[in-house]
């Protein structure tokens, strides 16, 4: 195998597969990538056995051949040096890079070592803007689990329905929970509830910046994300998803419309205050304001106010600051809603005048 490829090219690509490639192995083929060169189009691929990515890379071939290279080693040469890059095998173990006057001999595996792409088998296919899927990803992934021991909550759902013709991207850690629907003209006859691992939906994102559109190849226990020339495929979580529908409250009737920008700045100097633990802060609504309150014995206490358009009640609640302030994040209106009950009952918050996104909260003990 001989190939010459351009520093920037395969910098970026070598950039691209950086978090999937395994850093702490036991098994030393996965810190490696697969580089297939072929005078048809040559590939990289990468995967931890849960994710894979396999795209194209732009080089001039002047012997073919494959190889399984240190992934984390080869990037940071290339990141160092300058000029096109040479890379020719010495033999089934040996390669030599080259790019000016710098010369690298690396110990490398056999191709054939290397995990087999998965197969999907009989699977179904939808289509829709990357836009779209990096924007469900973008306002889902924040509230999934991490490292949660009821493993599907690691996840986000995607829930396809060809009842209303729309797909449902969902995130809940059991504390809180975003859900975001679209229209999806040509949704699959089958309604399907689909877990995708929260890391894979969160590299996913990167390939999705800048695309045109995304392909989605739904199979039984994996799916593939076809983004431009890049395949992007993962396992499914197996497991039954929490009902998301049974948690949206639908009865709240107290309605607290909040600027969001204010709200967030005021959550953020309150939350100073909290316990590190709890992030615990108290909201008081009142006649056209909202009054915000932390306290820590060992710290001392912070008061903020925000105005609001409430005319309710009096109503107090507790809440994770840290949760406020990623929904909030996840939303781009002028204002949000607060749609509240009784201090202990799930509350739901989602952007003015949106009702495709919606996150719902648990409050706090206070």
């Amino acid at each position: 195998m001989k190939i010459t490829i351009a520093k920037q090219e395969f910098q970026q690509k070598l950039s691209d597969i950086q978090s999937v490639v395994e850093k702490k192995s036991t098994m030393p083929i996965l810190s490696h990538f697969l580089l297939k060169a072929s005078k048809n189009g040559s590939t990289i691929t990468a995967t931890d056995l849960e994710t894979a990515i396999r795209e194209p890379v732009e080089a001039e071939v002047a012997g073919e051949g494959s190889l399984c290279i240190p992934a984390r080693k080869l990037f940071e040469i290339v990141r160092e040096i300058d000029g096109n890059i040479t890379i020719e095998t010495e033999d089934s173990q040996w390669i030599r890079v080259k790019a000016g006057q710098s010369s690298f001999r690396i110990a490398c595996l056999p191709a054939e070592d290397y995990p087999l792409w998965p197969d999907l088998g009989s699977s179904e296919q939808i289509e829709l803007a990357a836009s779209d899927l990096a924007l469900m990803i973008e306002k889902t992934v924040y509230s999934a689990g991490e490292s949660d021991t009821r493993y599907t909550l690691n996840g986000i759902l995607f829930h396809l329905d060809p009842a209303h013709q729309d797909l449902t991207v969902v995130g809940t850690d059991g504390h809180r929970m975003a859900v975001i629907s679209m229209p999806l003209p040509g949704a699959p006859t089958e309604e399907k509830k689909l877990i995708v691992q929260r890391k894979a939906a969160s590299e996913l994102e990167k390939f999705l910046a800048g695309a045109e559109k995304a392909k989605i190849f739904l199979g039984k226990n994996h799916i593939l994300f076809q983004v431009g020339d890049v395949e992007f495929l993962t396992r499914l979580i197996e497991g039954s998803y929490p009902s998301y529908n049974q948690v949206i409250p639908s009865g709240n009737e107290k309605k607290v419309v909040l600027g969001r920008d204010v709200f967030i700045k005021a959550l953020r100097r309150v939350s100073i205050m909290s316990r590190e633990r709890s992030h615990a802060i108290r909201l008081d609504a009142g006649e056209g304001l909202v009054t915000l309150n932390s306290s820590n014995p060992d710290l001392g206490e912070a008061r903020d106010e925000v105005p609001a358009q409430y005319s309710g009640e009096p109503l107090s609640l507790g809440f994770n600051a840290r949760y406020l302030i990623d929904a909030l994040g996840a939303m781009d209106s002028e204002n949000v809603v607060f749609e509240l009950q009784d201090p202990l009952s799930p509350t739901l918050l989602r952007p003015d005048g949106d009702l495709a996104y919606r996150c719902v909260i648990m409050p706090m003990r206070i």
